[in-house]
C-alpha cells in the first residue's frame, strides 16, 4: 500500500495525458480511427500512436478492432466515464477564470421541457439578457422524468428546468422546487366554452381535444377523468409541441390541458383562457435540477438566481 503513490507518479501520473484521453473519446464517438483523425485534424498514425501509448500506460486493451471499425472495451468505458468528469471540471475552471476576468460574459447550458420553455424559461432569459447581454444561453430539450435526465448526469448541460411529480427521487440530483404548477383545461378565446361562467368536466368529454404525447402527463389526465367516473377524452391531435396545440386552440375548435405557468405567461399572446372547471389533477412541481457534488460556474449560479427571482415575482401565486 505504501508504494501506491510512487506507482502512480512513475507509471501513470507522468504519462497519462489529457490529450490522449480526448483522442480516445473522439475515436469511441466516431467508431473509427480514420474518422476520428479527420475530426481532430490529425494523421491516422498519430491517432493510433496516442491510443497505443494509453494502452501501454494502463496495461490494458482499450479498443477492439473489427471489420467495421473499433469498439471500446470495458476498460475504455470505465476510463471515459471518469474522464468525462475530469474534462467537465477543467471546463468549469476555465469558465470560472473567464468570469473573474470579465463578469459580464459566459455561457449557460440548460435543458428544459416544452412546458418550462414556454412558461418559466422565456422570462428568465429575457431578464438575464437585459442585465448581462453578453451571456450566451444554450437550450436543449430535456429528457422525460422516467429517463432520469441523463443529459445532466453526462454533464452535457449545467442545469435542468423541469416539471416533476411529487414522487421524484434521484439520489445523485439536487431538486429545488420553485412552485407548484397545476394543470388547467384551456380553450381559445374564440371557443364558445370561453364565454361560459360554469363548466363541468363531463360536458367536455366529447369535445375536440388536442393533448400532449407525453405518456406520463397523458396518464395523469386520463386518471383525472376516470376518478370522476368519466371516460378519458379521445384526442384528435396528439403532439408534444405546446406551440402547435396553442395555435390549434386559437381556432376556437379545440380544447387542451396546459400548465398554469404556461397560461399565465402566454394567455394574452396566444388568445387562450383557462376554463372554470376543476380538472382534479395533482399539481406538478416546477424545479431546478442540478448534479450533486458538482460546483457550477458563477455564470450558471447567476442564471439560477434569475430563475428564482422570476419564479418569486411571476409565478409565486401558483404555490399550494
Amino acid at each position: 500500500m505504501a508504494r501506491a503513490p510512487q506507482a502512480w507518479e512513475s507509471r501513470i501520473g507522468r504519462r497519462l495525458r489529457l490529450r490522449d484521453l480526448h483522442i480516445l473519446s473522439v475515436v469511441v464517438q466516431w467508431g473509427s480511427m480514420a474518422r476520428a483523425a479527420s475530426q481532430l485534424a490529425m494523421s491516422q498514425p498519430a491517432v493510433s500512436e496516442s491510443i497505443a501509448s494509453l494502452e501501454s500506460t494502463l496495461g490494458v486493451r482499450l479498443l477492439d478492432r473489427t471489420a467495421r471499425g473499433v469498439e471500446p472495451t470495458r476498460y475504455a468505458h470505465a476510463l471515459l466515464k471518469r474522464g468525462t468528469v475530469v474534462f467537465d471540471e477543467l471546463m468549469q475552471g476555465v469558465r470560472d477564470i473567464e468570469f473573474l476576468a470579465n463578469p459580464t460574459v459566459g455561457q449557460v447550458r440548460v435543458a428544459s421541457g416544452d412546458a418550462s420553455s414556454a412558461g418559466l424559461l422565456a422570462p428568465v432569459i429575457d431578464r438575464l439578457s437585459r442585465s448581462h447581454p453578453e451571456i450566451v444561453v444554450r437550450v436543449d430539450p430535456s429528457s422525460a422524468e422516467p429517463l432520469g435526465y441523463p443529459e445532466l448526469r453526462e454533464r452535457r448541460v449545467d442545469v435542468v428546468l423541469a416539471r416533476i411529480s411529487k414522487s421524484f427521487a434521484q439520489g445523485d440530483l439536487d431538486a429545488e422546487i420553485l412552485f407548484d404548477d397545476p394543470s388547467r383545461v384551456a380553450a381559445g378565446l374564440r371557443s364558445p366554452w370561453a364565454r361560459r361562467r360554469k363548466v363541468t368536466l363531463d360536458e367536455l368529454v366529447e369535445e375536440t381535444w388536442t393533448l400532449t404525447s407525453d405518456k406520463v402527463i397523458r396518464a395523469l389526465i386520463d386518471e383525472a377523468f376516470r376518478s370522476r367516473g368519466l371516460d378519458p377524452p379521445r384526442e384528435k391531435v396528439s403532439a408534444s409541441s405546446m406551440l402547435l396545440r396553442s395555435r390549434l386552440l386559437a381556432t376556437g375548435r379545440y380544447l387542451t390541458v396546459l400548465p398554469d405557468s404556461v397560461l399565465r405567461y402566454n394567455a394574452r399572446q396566444w388568445s387562450l383562457k383557462a376554463l372554470p372547471v376543476d380538472l382534479g389533477m395533482k399539481p406538478m412541481s416546477v424545479t431546478i435540477l442540478t448534479l450533486k457534488n458538482r460546483t457550477v460556474s458563477p455564470v450558471v449560479q447567476l442564471f439560477i438566481e434569475q430563475v428564482r427571482a422570476v419564479a418569486r415575482t411571476t409565478f409565486s401565486s401558483s404555490r399550494r
